[in-house]
């Protein structure tokens, strides 16, 4: 069995020294691996970053994380890569990992994502210039993401978004923001290839849990809806389990 904390929407800035330390310091006792669904910093400052690595620096399980759109704010993105990269956090964006556990291993797909709605309520690559260029973009990272969950090789695979796949994990947000939310070719990808898990955030009023629409769950792990340090999941038991 393979066991997983995740969290998303951290929004560490200057002021938030040692506000997950404490709950970290004893994770290798009920984890195997922690994922960050995004949202490291306030403000995509490197700073910031680094204030969050200074809490991550003893963690003593891997640490897996994409970004989120926060972290792309102030154009910063490959300077918070590298600081979190510095204490040993790798940062997926289009592209993947493998971490061996007790025998088993667990293949992560990451990427940030992005938004354009879902099915019956979408945009298109249609119209205005700009209209084209949002669409397009997510279909180029939804294109990337398949290509690299199809490529893993592992006992266990799991799905690391920002942005979210599904409606599901949207409600308790404004209908009108779902475009921003996330996007229904994501779920597409995942479905065709396969995952055990999709861990994402952003939706930071939406809903905890939800699938695809070929069953595969789907967690929002934002820290304001899960509301604790990190939820656990399991895989290799009886499925996935909520902690």
């Amino acid at each position: 069995m393979i066991r997983i904390a995740a969290v998303a929407d951290l929004h560490f800035g200057r002021d938030s020294m040692g506000a997950l330390r404490a709950h970290l310091g004893q994770l290798d006792a009920t984890a195997d691996v922690l994922l960050i669904a995004g949202d490291l910093t306030r403000h995509g400052r490197a700073e910031e970053a680094a204030v969050l690595a200074r809490d991550l620096a003893d963690v003593k399980v891997p640490v897996v994380a994409v970004l989120g759109n926060h972290d792309y704010h102030s154009g910063e993105e490959k300077a918070i890569t590298d600081v979190m990269q510095e204490v040993g956090v790798r940062v997926l964006e289009g592209d993947s990992t493998v971490v061996e556990v007790a025998g088993a291993t667990l293949g992560i797909a990451g990427i940030k994502g992005f938004g354009g709605g879902f099915v019956g309520a979408c945009g298109s690559d249609f119209g205005e210039p700009e209209m084209k260029s949002f669409v397009r973009h997510t279909k180029q990272l939804a294109d990337r993401f398949a290509e690299v969950l199809g490529g893993l090789s592992s006992d266990y695979r799991v799905a690391l978004l920002h942005y979210s796949p599904i409606e599901a994990t949207l409600r308790g947000e404004r209908l009108e923001i779902y475009p921003f939310l996330g996007s229904y070719f994501f779920a597409e990808a995942i479905d065709r290839l396969g995952a055990d898990l999709v861990l994402h955030g952003h939706a930071h009023a939406g809903s905890a849990r939800g699938m695809t629409p070929g069953r595969t769950p789907v967690r929002n792990v934002a820290l304001s809806v899960i509301r604790r340090p990190y939820s656990l999941f399991s895989l290799g038991g009886n499925g996935d389990v909520d902690g």
